[in-house]
């Protein structure tokens, strides 16, 4: 006999399950056939093993066409948004920009761990990355580097908290479950 599911405590390979995810990668070069998306589909084989029921990745030019491509996937109401590309400092990086709009909250926490995962890697550049993580209605958005070596990073970083992120989001209650007093708020306490 098995014990009920805890929402937030599902086990790494099944947190996904009932939920649907899009990727969508901000490449104009792979848009345009230069080359071949390839840090989309490492996102999305993660995403598949998690349980979640995802399509390919949405593969759209940089600018105001990631932007249109990111309100048709949130108007289909996912539980998880996930873009690669777009997050650094070129002139046609705007990824955070298309983002940031159709936030209704930030989660900033998980962008600098995403962030620090890189660097701790040995990638010092990865402290460039401007992107962002957050919510939109009720789907959890976060924007991954454009890199297949960074979406792995990212991904591993998410892994241990995707799953309670998106329990709480429609309004579970984290509950006393956990073992310790480490409730959402805990990180305002060091700033």
């Amino acid at each position: 006999m098995s014990e009920p599911a805890v929402p937030g405590n599902e086990t790494a390979a099944g947190f996904g399950a009932g939920r649907r995810a899009v990727v969508v990668t901000a490449s104009t070069r792979a848009a345009n056939g230069t080359y071949a998306d390839r840090s989309g589909p490492v996102i999305v084989d993660r995403l598949r093993s998690w349980g979640f029921a995802v399509g390919d990745p949405v593969v759209v030019p940089d600018g105001d066409e990631l932007g249109l491509a990111l309100r048709d996937a949130l108007a289909s109401e996912p539980a998880l948004v996930l873009t690669t590309g777009g997050t650094g400092l070129t002139p046609t990086d705007s990824t955070p920009e298309q983002t940031l709009p159709l936030l209704d909250r930030l989660v900033p926490g998980v962008a600098e761990a995403i962030r620090a995962a890189g660097v701790a890697q040995g990638v010092p550049t990865a402290m460039l990355s401007r992107g962002l993580a957050g919510v939109a209605g009720r789907t959890f958005v976060a924007n991954l580097p454009g890199s297949r070596g960074g979406v792995a990073d990212a991904l591993d970083v998410l892994e241990p908290v995707l799953g309670h992120a998106l329990a709480q989001i429609p309004g579970s209650d984290h509950g006393s479950d956990h073992g310790s007093d480490h409730g959402s708020d805990h990180g305002s306490d060091h700033e």
